[in-house]
């Protein structure tokens, strides 16, 4: 052997080897979320004191898991574990024939053949008896496919037009990415429409872009399910990683009411994951200062960016109480500083001037960003 062979012997070892440990964790948080699924549904049936939470069952699991520091558990995420299940409840043949999952079930929830076959014919999507699919499918899509592919597949109401997709996907690996374009472009419509589909699908095919170790490791998921920090995988540029270093203790600094609670806040808007740079709570104005920054010239896609996030925030996060949230967009290059307020939303003229007085001026965070920039050059 060659001294250049013997690299190549052991970059490939390397290679093969780091996408089986990353398959390997993403089959286990894809079982995991399918199993949650499957004993939310068992105890809703089943459960003996299931009568005292009612349409609070959720809720309550999702208190109870957050409290011993469970990731991926809020009430959003136990849904969609919920719909994972009732999409794909042909899966537990392949499933739990592994003993050692089986083994991780409690007594009370071993699997029941009479219960699954009766609850199947209650849930939404599964496909008609002609078309029961072979446990090697189920085998298939587990293993080669992520978490993030089954949340985008699984809202595909037609049985059909899933399998399509289940089965393009594996046959042509394709990313995520991938899988969302194919499905915007209607490709099971046109496929059907085709008279050459053989063509289509192959064309369809020639610029996917397939996963990637990287792609997989990135996968929020993942690096949730596996405890990792969102720095040690996400691409942040040096200068914003510093800004955001900065820009949360001088706001802090500032003693105005700002009480620190996130960093790389991600949510989930339509199964795109988004992640806003530094939340706090404000105990003057009551309620949530949401600080976006952007290290580029200000345009009008950062503002409507911020503007979503706010919107999901009045949605999902505005407790009883609460003031609508307040956005501040921080936009910079080396050539010009700008800083905007986003304000949607705020009509009440008293709270805007508690706002105005409450929160740093644009004079004062622009000489912080001057600062900032000179110093890192």
């Amino acid at each position: 052997m060659k001294f250049s062979e013997l690299i190549g012997a052991l970059s490939k070892v390397n290679t093969e080897l780091l996408d089986q440990s990353v398959r390997a964790v993403n089959t286990a948080l894809t079982v995991r979320n399918w199993v949650f699924g499957f004993y939310i549904v068992e105890f809703e049936q089943n459960g003996n004191d299931r009568a005292e939470y009612g349409k609070g069952l959720l809720s309550a699991i999702s208190q109870e898991m957050q409290s011993r520091q469970m990731s991926n558990t809020d009430e959003r995420e136990l849904r969609r574990c919920r719909q994972f299940y009732t999409t794909y409840p042909q899966a537990d043949t392949f499933i739990f024939s592994n003993n050692r999952i089986r083994g991780l079930l409690s007594p009370e929830f071993k699997l029941r053949e009479n219960n699954i076959e009766a609850s199947s014919m209650q849930i939404r999507g599964t496909a008609s008896p002609e078309f029961t699919l072979p446990d090697l499918h189920y085998e298939n899509l587990f293993n080669k496919l992520s978490y993030s592919h089954f949340i985008e597949l699984i809202r595909i109401d037609d049985p059909m037009k899933r399998l399509f997709y289940e089965l393009e996907c594996i046959k042509g690996v394709w990313s995520l990415k991938e899988l969302k374009r194919q499905t915007g472009s209607l490709l099971y419509e046109r496929t059907g429409l085709s008279e050459n589909k053989e063509t289509l699908l192959a064309s369809a095919n020639q610029n996917k872009q397939t996963l990637t170790f990287s792609d997989l490791i990135r996968d929020p998921y993942i690096f949730e399910f596996l405890g990792l920090k969102k720095q040690d995988v996400l691409p942040e540029k040096e200068m914003e990683q510093a800004l955001l270093d900065h820009l949360l203790q001088f706001l802090l600094e500032l003693g105005k009411g700002f009480c620190f609670e996130a960093r790389q806040k991600r949510i989930i808007i339509d199964n795109e994951h988004h992640f806003i740079d530094l939340v706090f709570y404000h105990r003057t104005l009551h309620c949530n200062v949401l600080i976006d920054l952007k290290t580029e010239r200000f345009n009008h896609a950062h503002a409507g960016q911020l503007n979503m996030y706010l919107e999901y925030y009045k949605k999902y996060e505005l407790a009883e109480g609460d003031n609508p949230p307040v956005g501040i967009l921080l936009c910079s290059d080396k050539d010009k500083e700008h800083v905007e307020f986003a304000t949607a939303g705020i009509d009440d003229k008293v709270f805007v001037s508690q706002y105005m007085v409450a929160l740093p001026g644009k004079q004062e965070l622009e000489q912080f960003i001057k600062k900032e920039i000179k110093e890192q050059e």
